[in-house]
């Protein structure tokens, strides 16, 4: 079958590798080069076991600091947009103890089956990435940050998760380079299996390899619609030449909302926009961590690729403002001068930000949606966690087009 993956971030670059190797034909359309979008500097992490979505009841409590304090990680800038108002509405209502289990459980087995399909891909092509696998740290300034923390790892234990709470102390034993922010430091959760990658990079070697393999791209060109025919999309309609195929995968991030508007669905995917920074680090040991390691207070993921930090962040919905403000990466560098002081010198920090697509849920949106196009699939929302998910969605969007029969 010829199946045209729209998208080539990482969700839809898996997607397309997983279809080509099913022994599908394949062709990726995308306006931007292979990882340049929310893909190309998130947070690097590949969090197989610890899925926490951002849909939690301790969302409510948190809510007036995340909303008032001028250097809250959690922005809300409200527009004369129906779907952010919607999605708003959506997410609070999300944030119950009930939803979050549901959502921590269907998020785990989809991460299970991602880190499988994610180690045949590396398997095969052995891509130069900056792979690393020396586990991750949660952090907790508090008392109830612990208490709600070692909740979501019983939780997650009888999901098959293997993680423990550790002490302060047992922090520093862990990732030494932890020394200087001891003091702050009331407990974390343990993750020894969690993984840590260059996304960017991995999107590099999936182009590479798939070309090799025979899959076409056509980049630099924007969609702008589809040419239906009987129920079913016959050709995609763009600013170039017509795409045509006999099924199709909708992997654009953010842009999922609008294109499911032009095939009669409302997919409920709001940006969630986030920043990072990403420091050269000395290799003395002790000098960097080289455990990946999140502070749960400050939202902000520090996360080893080569030689070296990824520092990635916050959560603002304001749409689709792509501006890099000086106070957010001004933000990322302090907190890494408090996490890690020993760290001295912070140069070019090549500052970025990304659209995140989520959902209210945050559970992803994969595959047919009623009322649309029957040989058309969603692969999109994944939000903050599109990185860990990826390879994952690919597996079920391939079984969604056995079931339609395209």
């Amino acid at each position: 079958m010829h199946v045209c993956v729209l998208g080539a971030g990482i969700v839809g670059l898996a997607t397309a590798w997983h279809l080509q190797r099913e022994g599908h034909r394949v062709t990726v359309v995308d306006k931007a080069a292979p990882g340049e979008g929310a893909s190309g500097g998130n947070g690097a992490q590949l969090s197989y076991s610890y899925v926490q979505p951002l849909a939690d009841p301790s969302i409510w409590s948190q809510l007036p600091k995340l909303l008032l304090a001028a250097d809250s990680p959690l922005k809300l800038r409200p527009q004369l947009d129906p779907l952010q108002w919607r999605w708003g509405i959506e997410f609070m209502a999300a944030c119950n103890a009930q939803t979050s289990r549901k959502s921590t459980a269907e998020l785990l087995a989809l991460a299970t089956s991602s880190r499988i399909a994610f180690e045949a891909m590396r398997a095969d092509i052995a891509p130069d990435c900056d792979f690393s696998a020396t586990g991750k740290l949660v952090l907790y300034q508090s008392s109830e940050g612990v208490e709600a923390a070692r909740r979501q790892v019983d939780l997650q234990r009888t999901l098959g998760s293997e993680q423990r709470m550790v002490s302060a102390d047992e922090c520093l034993a862990i990732e030494p380079a932890l020394a200087g922010y001891r003091e702050r430091i009331a407990g974390a959760v343990h993750t020894p299996s969690e993984c840590a990658a260059d996304c960017l990079k991995v999107c590099h070697e999936l182009e590479r390899a798939m070309r090799a393999r025979g899959v076409r791209f056509v980049l630099g060109t924007e969609v702008r619609g589809f040419d239906e025919r009987q129920g079913r999309v016959a050709a995609l309609r763009t600013d170039g030449e017509p795409v045509e195929a006999e099924a199709f995968v909708i992997a654009l991030g953010t842009a999922s909302h609008r294109l499911g508007r032009k095939l009669g669905t409302s997919v409920p995917v709001y940006p969630l926009k986030g920043y990072s920074i990403t420091l050269d680090v000395d290799e003395a040991p002790g000098a960097a961590p080289r455990v990946s390691v999140t502070d749960s207070a400050r939202k902000v993921v520090f996360a080893r690729i080569g030689n070296r930090l990824r520092v990635a962040g916050m959560a603002e919905l304001v749409g689709d403002d792509r501006r890099i403000p000086a106070g957010r990466i001004d933000t990322l560098a302090d907190a890494t001068r408090a996490v890690f002081p020993q760290i001295e010198h912070i140069g070019d920090v090549h500052p970025w930000t990304g659209m995140r697509p989520a959902t209210p849920t945050g559970l992803p949106i994969i595959g047919h949606r009623a009322g649309t196009a029957t040989n058309v699939v969603f692969n999109t929302g994944h939000g903050a966690l599109g990185f860990t998910l990826a390879f994952g969605s690919a597996l079920r969007v391939g079984q969604a087009l056995q079931t339609l029969r395209v």
